[in-house]
């Protein structure tokens, strides 16, 4: 990145301001630091405004076209912007923030300089460990944009990747920024299919083999209808549990990730609508109220 340095020039006579003069010099040096500090922040503004666009294009282009050249999914082009975003930022800003520096502490004393870039390199170390674990992250595909991971105590949607940090949200809609650095273990829930749990209890007067086959059969024709979101046959483990008022049945499926909880709720009201349809009854509390003659 270049910037360029104007030739801004007043005449030789000083500007006295009450006890204050400042020389021509002064200013003309002033004027100039200005500049070239306002041409290369636009210059910082521009190349992230470019460079951001064509990012989002490239992924674009990805998504719609996923059968192109560089055969990425859908998921890893967006990861891949993310990170590209990341990388932009921060070149941009280092590269430009060192233009500055360079520029306006020009002649500076080596001593002052020395002490300033060790405070840096101190308060950098952090930033080193962020960028050299999240290096390894995106190299090793722990997770990508979209997964369902937990790390740490956040459970939640991998909403964004940097190379220095990751931004997860979480099922209320909070955004949690977590250093790359301190991530040290990850559980991704999106790289298999999901186990979904559904518990039916039968009333203990109810025939439970009939039951069980109205269920399977239940199960059957939801897996057929759903066969994109449950790629396999849906268990009946059968009785699990002698509950104080009915017979537990567990049915286990697995689904696609993200699709569990909906699977879940979907089956377990198949289930119920087919109980009814056949008389099979559900228990629940009841009050029974005896009268008697005195």
């Amino acid at each position: 990145m270049g910037y360029f340095l104007f030739n801004t020039s007043f005449s030789n006579k000083d500007i006295s301001l009450g006890p204050i003069t400042i020389s021509s010099d002064s200013i003309d040096f002033l004027i100039k630091k200005c500049l070239t500090v306002i041409i290369v922040i636009f210059l910082m503004f521009i190349t992230i405004k470019i460079g951001n666009r064509l990012i989002n294009k490239f992924v674009k282009k990805q998504i719609e076209n996923p059968n192109s050249k560089l055969t990425m999914s859908p998921q890893k082009a967006k990861t891949i912007g993310a990170v590209m975003h990341s990388i932009l930022k921060y070149s941009v800003y280092f590269i430009g923030i060192a233009i500055i520096i360079s520029d306006l502490f020009k002649g500076i004393s080596l001593t002052f300089a020395s002490i300033g870039g060790f405070a840096v390199g101190f308060g950098a170390q952090s930033l080193v460990q962020d960028l050299i674990n999240g290096f390894f992250i995106l190299f090793e595909d722990q997770y990508g944009v979209g997964d369902y991971v937990t790390i740490g105590t956040f459970e939640g949607i991998i909403d964004s990747i940097g190379i220095r940090t990751t931004i997860l949200k979480d099922f209320n809609g909070d955004l949690h920024l977590i250093p790359n650095g301190t991530i040290k273990a990850v559980t991704n829930h999106s790289r298999n299919n999901m186990r979904f749990i559904v518990d039916v209890s039968i009333a203990y007067e109810e025939d439970i083999d009939h039951a069980i086959d109205i269920i399977d059969k239940t199960c059957k024709e939801f897996q057929g209808e759903h066969k994109e979101d449950v790629p396999q046959p849906i268990d009946i483990w059968g009785v699990t549990n002698l509950g104080a008022s009915g017979v537990n049945i567990r049915i286990v499926g697995f689904s696609i990730p993200m699709k569990q909880w909906s699977m879940e709720r979907n089956l377990r009201k198949a289930i119920k609508e087919a109980l009814d349809k056949e008389g099979i009854e559900i228990p629940y509390n009841k009050t029974q109220i005896i009268m008697k003659e005195a």
